[in-house]
């Protein structure tokens, strides 16, 4: 049987002390933070991370650089036969179709994996796929069957303020100055490839029953299924857990007796959207894990 290892990077956010109880391999993402080079969970923790964006550091992010990824994947290879490779979502960073084409010069040995995932979702891939390696399935199995179910999840997000989307040229200056007037809430909603505008609240409850509403619709409609079991449903967050526990209680009266995890949101997308950031999530499970 061959020995699949499963690697993913730090947007799914796996820390690197849960990849060595999980199982699972976690490339650390760079970040530039006023010109300096870090990476996630190795220098860079969240509470520091945030510490610098909230005093206005200029910070960038990177996909990981080309040699560093294939060291990783060649140190991987001298213990395993196969490698799966669960990068982050094509549509917001470039980082995949650069890991695809690397992967052409290891005569099939690595598979990267395309379906589109960020954080809680990604996080739920990789896990899904070290199960699927611990049945024995082989790398292009389990790329299978992860793309099989790739549309069928959705994230919807909604911020605390508009100053970073604003930064990131996602909202013109006039519309961030009018929602930040009026305390607009934005629910974003994350589907396939890219980050949209989903709907504007007023307040955040307001927010939180858009959001609940939207997972409803998706599961109906997207999924297509009315049962929970079929599904995971996690909450995500940026800096903000006090207020992801409360949501998750509102979560459990929506959808009684469902396990909901709560996560960090990745620094990739946290950057752009800023700390106080709630998320909530609905994917499709894979049938034949239990």
């Amino acid at each position: 049987m061959n020995k699949v290892a499963i690697l993913t990077d730090s947007n799914s956010g796996i820390t690197q002390a849960q990849s060595k109880e999980l199982g699972i391999f976690v490339v650390p993402m760079p970040f530039y933070i006023d010109g300096n080079l870090f990476y996630e969970d190795i220098d860079l923790t969240q509470e520091e991370f945030y510490e610098k964006l909230t005093k206005g550091g200029e910070i960038t992010t990177s996909m990981p650089i080309t040699g560093n990824l294939m060291d990783i994947w060649d140190s991987i290879l001298k213990d395993y036969d196969e490698l799966v490779y669960i990068p982050m979502s094509s549509g917001l960073s470039s980082s995949c179709a650069t890991a695809k084409m690397l992967s052409e010069d290891y005569d099939g040995r690595v598979v990267v994996v395309d379906n589109q995932r960020i954080s809680v979702t990604q996080k739920l891939s990789a896990i899904e796929a070290k199960k699927l390696a611990d049945l024995g399935k082989s790398a292009q199995e389990i790329c299978d069957a992860l793309m099989e179910v790739k549309s069928l999840s959705t994230i919807y997000i909604t911020v605390d303020t508009l100053e970073y989307l604003k930064k990131g040229g996602r909202l013109t200056p006039a519309v961030a100055a009018i929602g930040s007037l009026l305390k607009i809430k934005p629910v974003l909603s994350i589907y396939g490839e890219k980050l949209d505008k989903y709907a504007m609240a007023r307040t955040m409850k307001q927010a939180k029953q858009i959001m609940i509403d939207a997972l409803k619709k998706d599961m109906k409609n997207v999924i297509k299924t009315d049962n929970l079991d079929e599904v995971t449903i996690s909450i995500a967050h940026t800096q903000n857990q006090e207020a992801a526990e409360k949501f998750r209680e509102v979560l459990l009266n929506e959808f009684p007796g469902k396990e909901i995890w709560i996560d960090p949101l990745s620094l990739s997308v946290s950057c752009h959207i800023g700390p106080g950031a709630l998320a909530c999530t609905v994917t499709k499970k894979l049938i034949d894990i239990k």
